[in-house]
């Protein structure tokens, strides 16, 4: 079992389309094992972008990030990363194939609505990012009762 994390976005949350990824998700057997709504602060946006610090996009991206509430998702399941990164689709909604989350909600690739981790290290340091070890339940897509 891996590990991944997920933000749905500031336009996720207010387009009310966060049951839709999230339900998109279950269906193809992944896990949550931590959810958390809230406004992340400008600190907080800054210290996890902070590897694209230097690029022309990293105010915008802190701007957007801070302009409302996100969900922060811990998932859980086989493969989880790479199953995440297929359903989100190309970061850019203009290159997403039909049917995944960014071709059908993202206006743009700085609104994309989700972000996802990139790597099962990335992963790791993102979910400790926002969660505590404590926090994570230990659920599994086999445990479920369906």
């Amino acid at each position: 079992m891996q590990n991944t994390l997920v933000i749905i976005k500031p336009n996720g949350v207010r387009g009310a389309i966060i049951g839709e990824i999230i339900a998109r998700f279950e269906k193809s057997r992944l896990a949550v094992s931590a959810i958390r709504l809230r406004t992340i602060t400008r600190a907080e946006a800054e210290g996890f972008y902070a590897e694209h610090k230097e690029r022309g996009f990293f105010g915008e991206l802190v701007d957007f990030m801070t302009s409302g509430p996100v969900v922060l998702l811990a998932l859980r399941g086989e493969k989880a990363v790479e199953a995440v990164r297929h359903m989100n689709g190309a970061t850019n909604p203009a290159n997403a194939l039909p049917g995944t989350i960014r071709f059908d909600f993202a206006p743009n690739t700085g609104e994309n609505v989700v972000h996802s981790s990139d790597s099962a290290e990335s992963a790791a340091r993102e979910i400790a990012y926002w969660f505590k070890a404590d926090e994570l339940t230990e659920y599994t897509p086999a445990s479920y009762v369906l």
